[in-house]
């Protein structure tokens, strides 16, 4: 049995603001350590509930925040660019975990809630739902037959996940308190609660379902600058909304989303 991890790091235990998250950041070198030790709390969990293998996207920014010498050792990192693929090698695997995520845009007093790029994107709708990273790759995920079996992070994205994969296990790891702060569990605790919620998730393979988005998929995005959007005269696919709003429609939620972004 293989396992997918895709890590986001707004989500992670012990990260509460902005410092930790961006490479310029006063406590970016703590965030990477937090970051890697909640990939291999996941992973321990994946591999106690008897997977052989787990398969770990490091999603944040670039994708080279994971330190690959203090990984796991049954973990396989897929690090920098995709190949054109939100979640390369997600058909290899038996379930999708999205470890250390954030609430959707707009979320009120979420830590750094966005939706894939806080200075690009104000809101974004999947099928005319309100949608955020979550109900996304659960949805990419699922066009391949993968369900999300777990989501961890705070207790807003926890209840953003349960809306949107019945079924879901899901790890609040901290309480939100604004933008830029959350209460955060004692380190021993936050790792013991995702080893023991990703044991469980991976129990559940076969009893939670793939999210299946219905097709054709219309994908709408509202910019946050003017003057920002396609061209529509060189992306026949691209529908012009008003001055800051576009979409685009067509047969995957994957393809959808990356000619978007």
């Amino acid at each position: 049995m293989k396992i997918y991890i895709f890590a986001d790091m707004e989500g992670i235990s012990g990260i509460s603001g902005s410092e930790f998250v961006s490479s310029s950041g006063r406590l970016h070198p703590e965030g990477r350590r937090y970051y890697t030790a909640d990939i291999n709390a996941c992973a321990e969990g994946c591999v106690q509930a008897g997977a052989d293998r787990v398969l770990a996207r490091d999603g944040h920014a670039a994708g080279n925040y994971a330190l690959w010498d203090e990984l796991h050792p049954k973990v396989e990192l897929i690090q920098g660019a995709g190949g054109g693929r939100r979640l390369p090698g997600v058909e290899e695997c038996d379930g999708l975990i999205l470890l250390g995520y954030h609430a959707m845009a707009g979320t009120r007093n979420a830590l750094l809630e966005h939706t894939y790029s806080s200075g690009r994107f104000q809101n974004v709708w999947l099928n005319g739902r309100p949608v955020g990273e979550t109900g996304i790759d659960a949805g990419i995920a699922g066009e391949q037959g993968i369900p999300t079996i777990l989501v961890t992070g705070d207790d807003r994205v926890c209840r953003e996940a349960e809306e949107w994969v019945p079924g879901v296990v899901t790890c609040q790891v901290k309480t939100s308190l604004a933008c830029q702060g959350a209460r955060l569990l004692p380190r021993e605790e936050a790792h013991d609660l995702i080893r023991r919620a990703a044991a469980e998730a991976v129990g559940k393979i076969g009893d939670i379902a793939p999210v299946r988005v219905e097709k054709p998929v219309t994908m709408r995005l509202e910019m946050i600058e003017r003057g920002a959007m396609p061209n529509p005269f060189t992306r026949q696919d691209v529908k012009i909304v008003d001055g800051r709003m576009f979409e685009v429609t067509g047969d995957s939620v994957e393809r959808v989303f990356l000619s978007m972004v």
